[in-house]
């Protein structure tokens, strides 16, 4: 039996493809998750899939030669037409998701037709994955350009142990809900078992549009979707820690390290390393560094910012005006307070080689990391693994991921300019002994959570979360466990449907009037009342007064309130089964009533042995809170009484004890011993009262999600209509 692996589905491929003179190079990428993976990928003798980058220059020989490579890496190209790369990449996933996660609402085009190519590119993902898949594998995707994979793979692979990583920021359910495509994003990252975020923020914006948007509660870190549990996880990601200190520590960088800053002297440096990104937040920086200047003249030709800022998307408009800003910005401060001996602002628009870039971290008297949006910022922490001599000092933007963790640093609101200036001039006046303070207890932290034990954290939870995927009875039934039954039943000498109303044979409305039935049911439940040997009954919670209008005519029987009331035959009248006390309504109806008046968009329902306060039309949020709210007060005022308070979809009930679903089915059962087959169907917990009473050679079927003592499941009122009419055949 061959070991599970790990398959790794990430946009790029860890590698970087060069051509020499015709001569083909494959050379593994540095960076953190091609550091954190390469242990698991190798042990695991586990593939990474993706694209290679452009390899459109390639001729065949090269390409041949290329595959052959990537093979002996274990690596998995999906290889993308420029035209896809374009529009799946530069055009939906850093055009539309990109600006949209990041809070920058303006960037987004009015008008974006690359939604089908993200789709399609997202689908050659998930059947490439599916296709390398073996059973046992654990399959890990990666970030904002493959929200939809796990939700296709899922479709493929029920059974698969699938997480993913969100590398960025998710916005609040407000910003979020701007998408046009937000449920499709959504359900697709509900494919995984584990989906991972860097903090606990960007977990509880991602619950909130879950709750407002697909309207699904979330409970702390996991939620019910499809008959599955879904765990959400806090995991900042790390870097190689001890790399950087071990570079940082070599004589060789701690003499350049010492080089740098004899060059600069007597200036003391600043240092900001950035992508040329608009996120990164480098014209407030500048603006702040300015401010600085002007400020304090006493620090003219004694400080020094030096900034890095790495060519990115330089065919893109936006990041082309923000370089020409970029640019402008640092000559006006240049002109305006340079000297024949001193320029404020040292600017280098380039990479540098890794080396260079720790040893400037090492001469480093401050670190600028101020973006006005970051998931995480690796920066940070390369500056702090990097600082083996306990000093120096990080301004780090509270809108950062890493501000959760690094609470050592100085943090600024980056778009607060003389707040940012005011954190440069404390951070050059700390005494030595505070800032060896904050260091080592950033060192620390940052050594110990490093990128191995983000990678070790994530795995480990992943796998308990699948093994924890599906309580007992949760999954959807077999197809042929369902034909099974259908065939049994067909085959039945008679038969006895229970039939609930709402969510089994119609979907949830927004309110109860909403719900009544269209011409297919009634066509339905008419054509199996005339089935040879037949009886229908309609099992509900709604008043009888509603299943009257609603069902009165056609020739079934009909049961409303949880049983309270039957209509055993049409031609019979109604009639209550109990006389229940009602006294107990006095009490209970002012503090409904009080929670309609405070939750817009709710409502009370009265029945003759019950109460239900609906909030389906309130903000769900706000709903789901007030209706806890409202179970705990009913729950202290009511305890010594003879009621039952039940959470249901959307509307918490309050009725008396013995009235329940389960009541009914002595009144519908043959009197004498009978082969007589009974098919019960519900979808709450009102029914599970009547799968309770029934005898046991019926059959219980489930309808949705959530769990039930029902031995068979299927997912949604249009299954139970599509069940029904096979009965008919």
């Amino acid at each position: 039996m061959t070991e599970p692996r790990l398959l790794i589905v990430s946009n790029r491929l860890p590698v970087t493809v060069r051509t020499d003179r015709g001569e083909l190079s494959v050379a593994p990428s540095a960076g953190g998750l091609a550091t954190g993976l390469r242990g698991p990928h190798t042990k695991s003798d586990g593939l990474w899939i993706g694209w290679p980058g452009d390899v459109s220059h390639l001729d065949d020989a090269q390409r041949g030669s290329l595959d052959e490579k990537l093979e002996a890496m274990r690596a998995v190209p999906l290889y993308l037409e420029p035209e896809e790369v374009t529009r799946y990449y530069e055009g939906y996933s850093n055009g539309v998701l990109w600006p949209l996660f990041h809070y920058m609402v303006d960037r987004i085009p009015l008008v974006s037709t690359d939604w089908e190519v993200y789709q399609h590119v997202n689908q050659r993902f998930a059947d490439l994955t599916v296709a390398r898949y073996r059973p046992g594998d654990t399959i890990w995707v990666q970030d904002y350009q493959l929200m939809l994979v796990p939700g296709m793979i899922r479709e493929r692979l029920p059974s698969a142990t699938i997480g993913f990583f969100l590398h960025i920021p998710f916005p609040s359910s407000e910003a979020f809900r701007i998408l046009p495509r937000r449920e499709e994003i959504l359900t697709g990252l509900l494919g995984a078992d584990l989906i991972g975020f860097h903090t606990f923020s960007y977990l509880d914006q991602f619950a909130r549009s879950m709750m407002r948007i697909l309207g699904l509660d979330v409970e702390v870190d996991r939620l019910r979707y499809a008959g599955r549990n879904v765990r959400l996880g806090v995991f900042p990601m790390g870097i190689d820690a001890a790399h950087f200190s071990q570079v940082a520590t070599s004589p060789e960088l701690a003499t350049e390290a010492d080089a740098i800053r004899q060059r600069a002297a007597p200036c003391r440096i600043l240092l900001g390393v950035d992508r040329m990104d608009y996120t990164k937040g480098l014209t407030r920086r500048l603006l702040a560094y300015e401010r600085l200047l002007a400020r304090s003249p006493e620090l003219h030709g004694k400080v020094r910012l030096v900034q890095v800022a790495v060519p990115s998307r330089t065919e893109v408009d936006a990041y082309v005006t923000l370089k020409t800003q970029v640019d402008e910005l640092v000559g006006k401060i240049n002109g305006e307070y340079g000297t024949i001996d001193w320029t404020p602002i040292h600017y280098l628009y380039r990479s540098i080689p890794e080396s260079q870039l720790i040893a400037l971290y090492r001469a480093a008297d401050v670190m600028l990391v101020t973006p006005v949006r970051d998931g995480l910022n690796l920066v940070a922490k390369e500056f702090i693994a990097s600082r083996v001599d306990d000093d120096g000092v990080l301004i780090l933007s509270e809108l950062a991921g890493a501000a959760s963790e690094l609470g050592e640093a100085l943090r600024v609101n980056p778009y607060d300019i003389d707040a940012t200036a005011g954190a440069m001039a404390q951070a050059l006046a700390l005494a030595p002994e505070e800032r060896r303070i904050r260091m080592s207890a950033l060192r620390r932290r940052i050594m110990t959570h490093d990128v191995h034990r983000w990678v070790s954290l994530f795995l480990g939870t992943l796998e308990r979360s699948a093994t924890q995927r599906e309580p007992a009875g949760a999954r959807e039934s077999p197809a042929e466990q369902i034909d099974a039954v259908v065939t049994s039943l067909r085959a039945a000498p008679s038969l006895l449907l229970l039939l609930d109303y709402d969510g089994t044979l119609v979907p949830f409305a927004a309110t109860p009037p909403q719900a009544a039935p269209d011409e297919a049911l009634l066509a339905l439940l008419r054509d199996l009342a005339r089935r040879p040997a037949t009886r229908v009954h309609v099992v509900s919670g709604r008043p009888h007064q509603d299943l009257e209008r609603w069902l009165g005519a056609l020739p079934i029987g009909l049961h409303a309130e949880h049983g309270l009331w039957s209509r055993l035959t049409p031609d019979a009248d109604w009639h209550r089964n109990i006389d229940p006390q009602t006294q107990w309504k006095d009490h209970v109806r002012p503090i409904v009533e009080q929670f309609v008046s405070s939750t817009p968009g709710s409502l009370i329902e009265e029945k003759v042995a019950s109460l239900a306060w609906h909030y389906r039309m309130a903000d769900p949020g706000f709903g789901a809170s007030q209706a806890k709210e409202l179970r705990l007060h009913l729950g202290a005022l009511l305890s010594n009484q003879p009621l039952e308070i039940l959470q249901g979809h959307k509307v918490v009930e309050i009725r008396m004890h013995g009235v329940n679903k389960g009541a009914i089915v002595p009144l519908v059962l043959s009197p004498e011993p009978s082969d007589e087959a009974i098919l019960a169907l519900g979808d709450d917990q009102t029914d599970e009262d009547l799968f309770a009473a029934l005898p046991p050679s019926a059959v219980a079927i489930h309808v949705g999600p959530s769990d039930s003592r029902a031995p068979h499941r299927i997912p949604d009122p249009a299954a139970v209509r599509r069940l029904l009419q096979r009965l008919l055949s």
